[in-house]
């Protein structure tokens, strides 16, 4: 029943079914544009190719210049614009920003991040800016971000590494980083350790609810409303694992805040810094608050929920596939080691321990190769518009207020348009200067971290986490990945490798 309700609005397929098998055998072609059908439109080319979303999308879009109109099925409310050209994306993040906010369409498909700052506009969503930059940018916040990333590399991924290659067992790479940055993250907000990197890997549903929401939250974008709002309303398929998803969410992070709200209250000794995230929201709380924003303990849910989605999924998903792509470039690997040991100074049979932020600048190629990671596979996959009044793109397509605009930011990495024909080599040194430093490419080019007003703010955060991690498993230990010809993306908001990454861990010292 699941699986019906959930895909009702395909079963007009059947009445073309004939259509299918007569494009399938006489109209294959070399284009990948997809065929406008009667009724259903463009939408059995989108299922032909679900399975390979990312590619399929970029397919199309170099066959168009970069942007593409894909019409849905009649009635289904389902067109979407996309585009990737970097005129169009410096139109709609900076030039014009003002005429698309994330929006009451955003902000439906996106409930489950209530009032926080990726989910709201205008003045709230400045307020939330303005004071987690306060946060990031103080110089007790990287203290603190260097403590807890190395804390958790001591007591959970190193004992996990070591153990694994003691015993000669394969584990999921991507699941480590995944618990890894979780950890992480909630230790920074909440001043808690779920522990979630322990020896036996335990599971924990509140951890793995994550994943489960995205994929719920992707299928909203492609299934029409009136379909997903059913499924929620009747508690099943996808809508009903988002709902226990935002349940698990709920039972985690409540506790934690009412517990570190019962310290602050019978505290007074406690210093500032130690729950800096807390009392700065707990102020702009207080600031803001006119009826609209629920309860505090909502508030802060809805706002630490967000920046875990930011710390745990985007990180994690970054250093999968920079693993991957260093097990497929190997001269790569070579030149990072090398690196490590002349700038940390540390020699070949010593262990790698703690080095801070400001060293970790020194490590210019291994920046380059993240950079270079991020370019083909950026954590955020796309971004979702709906602009407020009619425009004009550069590109010179007309947008109306209706207009469901997706910008996907996996197919810019892969365009020779902005890249050169080397466009699918993994070269870290694109992003080297000849004086040896790096090179920053413009963000509507290189939009892993968004572009204009709404760039990313934790994006020191997030090289200095890359860095101290993949240094102290470069150096350490030898990763050999199995079957890597076999790794693909998920079709999925965050890019993240289909079926986890199994890896065989040897350690080296």
């Amino acid at each position: 029943m699941d699986f019906l309700i959930e895909y009702s609005f395909l079963f007009l397929i059947i009445l073309f079914f004939t259509y299918i098998i007569w494009f399938i055998l006489y109209r294959r072609t070399k284009t990948s544009a997809p065929t406008d059908w009667p009724i259903l439109r463009e939408l059995p080319a989108v299922i032909m190719n679900f399975q390979r979303g990312h590619e399929y999308m970029t397919e199309v879009l170099i066959e168009y210049g970069g942007t593409y109109e894909f019409k849905g099925p009649i009635f289904a409310n389902v067109d979407m614009f996309f585009t990737c050209d970097p005129a169009n994306i410096h139109h709609i993040f900076s030039k014009n920003f003002s005429n698309y906010p994330k929006g009451p369409e955003f902000r439906k498909i996106f409930e489950i991040l209530g009032n926080g700052i990726f989910n709201v506009d205008d003045e709230l969503w400045e307020l939330h800016r303005k004071t987690t930059m306060s946060i990031m940018s103080h110089a007790k916040f990287q203290s603190l971000l260097e403590r807890t990333t190395w804390g958790i590399i001591d007591k959970g991924l190193r004992p996990i590494l070591d153990a694994f290659a003691k015993q000669a067992k394969t584990l999921d790479l991507q699941d480590v980083l995944q618990r890894f940055t979780f950890d992480s993250i909630t230790k920074l907000l909440l001043d808690h350790d779920p522990r979630s990197l322990s020896i036996d890997l335990p599971y924990l549903s509140y951890e793995k609810a994550f994943g489960v929401a995205l994929d719920a939250l992707l299928l909203r974008h492609i299934v029409p409303e009136h379909i997903w709002k059913l499924q929620k309303w009747l508690r099943v398929g996808s809508e009903k694992e988002l709902i226990q998803a935002c349940e698990a969410f709920d039972q985690f992070i409540y506790p934690c805040i009412s517990r570190k709200l019962e310290e602050l209250m019978h505290n007074s000794t406690t210093k500032d810094e130690e729950f800096a995230f807390l009392n700065a929201y707990i102020k702009m709380y207080n600031q803001w608050n006119n009826g609209d924003l629920g309860t505090l303990q909502t508030f802060l849910r809805d706002t630490f929920l967000n920046l875990m989605f930011a710390g745990r999924d985007t990180t994690s998903a970054a250093l999968t596939w920079f693993f991957w792509l260093l097990a497929k470039n190997p001269l790569v690997e070579k030149k990072i080691r090398e690196e490590i040991q002349q700038q940390l100074h540390v020699k070949e049979d010593e262990n790698l321990k703690f080095f801070n932020k400001e060293e970790s600048r020194k490590l210019i190629y291994l920046h380059g190769a993240l950079c270079e990671t991020l370019r083909f596979f950026p954590s955020v996959s796309l971004e979702h518009k709906v602009p407020l009044d009619h425009d004009i793109l550069p590109s010179g397509h007309r947008v109306s207020p209706k207009t469901r605009m997706i910008l996907p930011f996996y197919s810019m990495g892969r365009m020779e348009t902005l890249w050169g024909k080397d466009c699918l080599e993994f070269k870290p040194e694109r992003w080297i200067s000849e004086l040896g430093r790096i090179k920053h490419e413009p963000s509507f080019k290189f939009p892993a971290f968004n572009a204009g007003p709404r760039t990313c703010l934790g994006k020191e955060m997030a090289f200095t986490q890359m860095k101290i991690v993949a240094a102290t498993i470069i150096h350490n230990y030898n990763l050999q990945i199995l079957e890597p010809e076999n790794v693909s993306p998920t079709t999925s908001i965050i890019m993240q490798v289909k079926n986890g990454l199994m890896v065989e861990v040897t350690k080296k010292v």
